[in-house]
């Protein structure tokens, strides 16, 4: 169903993905509309229990596509560095395929706690009131993953 690498000399071990998800701050969300068309958009996350995390608000496009299919890719790319006298660039990416669906209650908390964490853990205070203050005016989801490689040119 998923394809396997082309370049299995570039092919990341699980330890080493993981350790990407973990660390780079950004990826691109890939959901089809019902119009068919693609829709890529950035947006912060966290790996939390083998899955991805993101929050959003209430209404939108990624929501509504989600809707209409709920199934996703997420691509993270970090630690790039080009190599130009060579014609290259160094880099260790990331793309995972999966579910994604709306969470609440103790794991919606759970996922915005570790968001906060993630990007301001130097105000997890103040965070936490925030959180407590969106309350309804914030959607968490998840991405089940189902399937996920990595790659580097490192």
């Amino acid at each position: 169903m998923f394809r396997e690498l082309r370049r299995q000399d570039r092919k990341m071990d699980n330890n080493e993905i993981i350790e990407v998800l973990k660390k780079c701050q950004y990826g691109v969300l890939s959901t089809v509309g019902i119009d068919g068309y693609a829709y890529g958009v950035p947006l912060g996350y966290v790996y939390l229990n083998n899955s991805i995390y993101f929050h959003c608000a209430t209404v939108g496009h990624k929501l509504d596509n989600i809707r209409n299919n709920d199934k996703v890719s997420f691509c993270i790319v970090g630690e790039v560095d080009p190599v130009p006298e060579k014609f290259t660039t160094k880099y260790k990416s990331v793309i995972l395929f999966g579910k994604a669906s709306e969470v609440n209650d103790d794991e919606k908390y759970s996922a915005l706690m570790a968001i906060l964490e993630k990007y301001a853990g130097q105000y997890m205070d103040k965070g936490k009131e925030y959180i407590k203050n969106a309350g309804e005016k914030v959607k968490v989801i998840k991405i089940s993953i189902d399937y996920i490689e990595g790659k580097t040119n490192r």
